[in-house]
């Protein structure tokens, strides 16, 4: 694997993007610029949240209406994924910090796959960018001014496509401009981390705790559709429950706390439903099983860090 260059900036034409050593003063804890791409002269980092792999859906077209987003809306992709939230203190205008962004990236090699600025977004795209928990994690300082600009590049090499989506908007009522920038490196995921549960073992589980997680059960992000790579799981659980005819379950899913509570529950829902029709289409008994989603509320650890929340998006099969 070669490193990530990081992007030469131009004095005279970049020169607002070069990193001030006083300028990371009021950082947020822990906080860094990317080594890809250095901030605004006087940015301070507000947020900051790093994934080692995880999903990341860019949208690539305006967005009107944020519940009805159609198809070839949104692009999505994974790998190690950074997101820092800026704010430049000032009277910095949204198209000054967005104009010097895009000559730095067109300087290191990237290429615009959609822009757009104000109403030419769509009504929703602010909205959905800060509060439908798939692009700006909750929590994250944002603003609606409609003075928003936004920015989605690509760069392709032997490594892996690497997206850089910028979102920047004016805040008048603080003064300031605020800059939220996600950049995502394709990379593989590390495999091996999980091993497929066997039927013996699934039934060990049951019998000492009266469930059992299966973390060998695949979703595609905001989606209820079991992924084939599921099979060898969906296979032992099927194994279990024809070795054991009497034997009766709920199919529980489970989400993180990503998102909206009641958007959750009803995917969940649909996600346990789709593993017991699966299951159903293994040849066993529909009536032996029932679909529960239960959401974030019953987690095995903290939603505050990735490792909880990898431990919390699963599939449970509960003795009834």
């Amino acid at each position: 694997m070669h490193p990530i260059p990081r992007l030469i900036l131009l004095a005279c034409a970049a020169h607002a993007l070069l990193a001030s050593p006083l300028a990371a003063a009021a950082d947020v804890a822990g906080a860094k610029d990317h080594p890809l791409l250095t901030r605004f002269k006087g940015a301070a980092i507000v947020d900051y949240k790093v994934s080692a792999f995880d999903a990341a859906v860019l949208p690539v077209k305006p967005i009107a209406v944020a519940d009805k987003i159609g198809a070839g809306e949104l692009a999505k992709v994974e790998g190690k994924i950074t997101r820092i939230g800026y704010a430049i203190e000032g009277e910095k205008t949204a198209l000054e910090v967005m104009r010097n962004y895009e000559q730095a990236l067109s300087r290191g090699g990237f290429n615009v796959v959609f822009q757009c600025a104000a109403e030419a977004c769509g009504r929703d795209m602010g909205g959905y960018l800060a509060n439908s928990g798939r692009v700006m994690p909750t929590g994250f300082t944002a603003s609606f001014d409609e003075k928003i600009r936004y920015l989605l590049t690509r760069r392709s090499g032997p490594d892996g496509d690497v997206h850089v989506l910028l979102w920047v908007v004016e805040d008048p009522a603080n003064k300031r401009t605020l800059a939220y920038q996600q950049i995502v490196e394709g990379r593989p995921m590390a495999t091996g981390q999980v091993s497929v549960l066997s039927a013996s073992e699934l039934k060990k589980g049951l019998d000492a705790d009266g469930r059992v997680a299966i973390y060998g059960v695949y979703f595609d992000t905001a989606k209820a559709d079991v992924k084939p790579e599921s099979r060898p799981s969906l296979d032992e659980m099927a194994r279990l429950l024809a070795a054991n005819p009497a034997l009766r379950v709920y199919v529980v899913g489970h989400t993180d706390n990503h998102g909206v509570l009641g958007a959750n529950l009803e995917l969940s829902q649909r996600r346990a439903e789709a593993v017991v029709k699966a299951l159903a289409a293994l040849k066993i008994d529909p009536q032996r099983m029932v679909a529960k989603g239960v959401a974030s509320l019953a987690p095995l650890g903290s939603n505050m860090n990735d490792a909880g929340r990898a431990r919390n998006r699963r599939v449970e099969l509960v003795q009834q």
